[in-house]
């Protein structure tokens, strides 16, 4: 069923006063291969690694691991410490709470400097360095060959991007702006409600109380109704990440919010808005939402776009 005034009017309000307005970085379910370059002499860095509950980060060694030489710190918060000979396996449980930094050290077989390697694992509330390969000797110049065709495919990205955003800065208002940025399909803008669909994750940083699924021309959008939930602190989205059950991340390209959940009556909206690559996305997905310093979250589950 088309709603074509509420849904107009939902992306008309993206651009009012008074708003939190965030823009999410390029959404993926794990960011680019990074590589580590270990040094023989003393004072090595100690490298900060991301890594996110739910999602499973590798580590590739270019040497043999020694045996019971992995020791990771508080390892009740992992679910999978899954140790081979030259790789290194872990998923996070959701025990481990944002912003937490664990020591993770493993020492090597062959006994050559450096013995040993030591990482900081940083965590984020929906984000992990998917694959680590880390460098004990001189690299082969195809990792390097590797690492400027990633760089050139981001830098692609960003250019693409950046073209988007003049392009919509450059658009016109109201409804001639979503028509001439291509938003509006001759199927304009479908809606359905989702609430009682929608389950929410335990521990959340505010409530439910209404979700609407949004899909136009290549983009989808979810507006989540929040409550406060007790006599919790004032809570404002500024990220979000969209999932699907198989691991497929819709890029997100705005978080808005109505004004700061606060204790008291009443409720603010949230508009998440993201890019589709197909007509009609494959679901259900999983919303997340968190708050600048990443540490309260908001889990949605089962979200299907009309």
């Amino acid at each position: 069923m088309h709603h074509f005034l509420s849904a107009v009017l939902l992306i008309l309000l993206l651009a009012g006063e008074g708003a939190a307005l965030a823009q999410s970085p390029q959404a993926a379910a794990g960011l680019s291969v990074r590589r580590i370059e270990l040094v023989a002499e003393d004072g090595q860095p100690v490298g900060e690694v991301a890594v996110s509950p739910g999602l499973s980060t590798v580590f590739i060694f270019d040497s043999d691991l020694g045996r019971d030489g992995v020791v990771l710190e508080a390892p009740e918060r992992f679910v999978v410490l899954d140790v081979g000979l030259s790789t290194l396996r872990l998923v996070p449980s959701e025990r481990m709470s944002m912003g937490d930094r664990l020591r993770l050290t493993v020492r090597f077989q062959d006994g050559a400097a450096p013995a040993s390697a030591t990482f900081v694992l940083v965590a984020h509330p929906a984000r992990s360095e998917a694959h680590v390969e880390v460098y004990r000797r001189k690299r082969g110049i195809e990792t390097y060959q590797e690492e400027v065709r990633q760089a050139r495919v981001e830098a692609e990205k960003c250019k693409e991007e950046n073209e988007r955003l003049r392009a919509e800065r450059s658009a016109p208002d109201g409804l001639t702006g979503l028509i001439s940025t291509d938003v509006l399909s001759g199927h304009g803008v479908e809606y359905r409600e989702v609430t009682k669909d929608v389950s929410q994750g335990p521990g959340g940083a505010a409530a439910r109380s209404l979700v609407r699924a949004y899909r136009a021309a290549h983009r989808v959008a979810i507006e989540v109704h929040l409550k406060p939930v007790g006599d919790a602190q004032s809570w404002t989205a500024r990220e979000a990440t969209l999932r699907g059950k198989g691991g497929e991340e819709l890029r997100v390209l705005q978080v808005w919010q109505s004004g700061p959940v606060v204790p008291g009556p009443g409720y603010q909206r949230v508009v998440v808005e993201a890019e589709s690559s197909s007509e009609f996305p494959q679901g259900p997905f999983t919303l997340k939402l968190w708050d600048v310093d990443g540490r309260r979250t908001v889990t949605l589950t089962n979200v299907v776009f009309p």
